[in-house]
């Protein structure tokens, strides 16, 4: 299986259990790999035929800077139910991480999805 992933995507959001983590915007890092045959891009050289990097930055990001989460699970099964709309995508394995929530570590989640 062929995969196509985006790494180091950098977003700022309100999410989190705690007064604070609402209240204040935050840095979520976020990793995603998406299962998907990709052969048919490769022979025919157009877009249509493979994911839009963009539209998944997009979806990620809108996900992270719009509304608020309680929980990063909560946020992660949006973003992943939000992606898997493409049937083509197989799976989907997406990580979100806090860099910036404790000075010693960093808290995240990564889930697997599929379609």
């Amino acid at each position: 299986m062929d995969y196509v992933h985006i790494d180091g995507l950098v977003f700022r959001g309100k999410h989190g259990y705690y007064i604070a983590e609402r209240r204040t915007e935050q840095e979520f890092a976020v990793s995603v790999k998406m299962a998907f045959d990709t052969a048919p891009a490769g022979v025919s050289d157009k877009l249509k035929d493979t994911l839009d990097y963009q539209k998944v930055r997009k979806i990620i990001g809108d996900r992270i800077e719009g509304n608020t989460c309680y929980l990063v699970e909560k946020l992660a099964e949006d973003i992943c139910t939000e992606i898997l709309e493409d049937k083509r995508i197989k799976n989907i394995e997406l990580t979100i991480k806090k860099p910036a929530a404790w000075y010693n570590g960093t808290p995240g989640i990564t889930v697997f999805r599929s379609n």
